[in-house]
């Protein structure tokens, strides 16, 4: 069985002048990455709710920076943040983007050392993290699934739900326990049926079941019941 290689890594950049915006899509672009741009924070939010982004660089200036540092759903699958500032140290940016700042490049910085940090963000978030069960795979340096050599389509919700269950393989999970792994907070039984549902709508179309409801208890990943 063979899959793709992975892709470039996805980065976003929120910086609402057009001209800085434009500069760092063509430094990022030009290190090989993936870039997406916009220009507010609560752009970013939306599509960080949406979409698995392997790193945010945002600049300082942003008017409604402050709404990216407060929503707990503005980091679904927790990016480290690079920051372009006019701050002299770290400790400055935390207030407003709060500890979800891992490093910075003070304005005006140059091309290969913005890079170089990202590099090193990305490289820093450990060795990859893939998971099997059979003909599943999911990969955590892309947070790409796969079953039977086809792609999944999967949301920052979705991919920890899966996640969680893979590593977990075998064993029943409970509702709460569910919900606290993928929200990290109470969530209503329903709301974790949902995600289950569309889960294994994707996982299990073009296989045999892996994933299993047990009445009562909870949820399974694993062979036949």
């Amino acid at each position: 069985m063979s899959f793709p290689a992975m892709a470039e890594p996805d980065v976003l950049v929120v910086a609402p002048e057009p001209d800085l915006r434009a500069e760092l899509v063509a430094d990022l672009t030009g290190g090989g990455y993936r870039v997406t741009a916009l220009a507010t924070g609560a752009a970013a939010v939306r599509v960080l709710d949406e979409r698995v982004i392997d790193l945010v660089v945002v600049d300082r200036d942003t008017p409604d920076l402050a709404r990216l540092g407060r929503q707990r759903s503005a980091f679904p699958a927790r990016p480290p943040v690079l920051c372009v500032t006019a701050c002299e140290f770290l400790g400055e940016l935390v207030p407003v983007l709060g500890t979800r700042v891992e490093d910075y490049v003070t304005k005006p910085w140059r091309g290969p050392e913005l890079l170089a940090r990202a590099q090193v963000l990305l490289r820093d978030r450990g060795p990859a993290d893939v998971l099997r069960h059979g003909d599943l795979l999911l990969d955590g340096a892309t947070r790409q699934g796969w079953r039977g050599g086809r792609a999944l389509e999967l949301t920052p919700a979705e991919y920890r739900l899966l996640r969680h269950l893979l590593r977990n393989a075998g064993r029943v999970l409970s509702k709460g326990q569910l919900a606290r792994q993928v929200w990290d907070e109470p969530r209503a039984d329903a709301t974790v049926d949902r995600l289950v549902s569309r889960l294994r709508r994707k996982v299990d179309r073009s296989g045999p079941a892996l994933i299993f409801t047990h009445r009562g208890l909870g949820y399974r990943l694993g062979f036949g019941r």
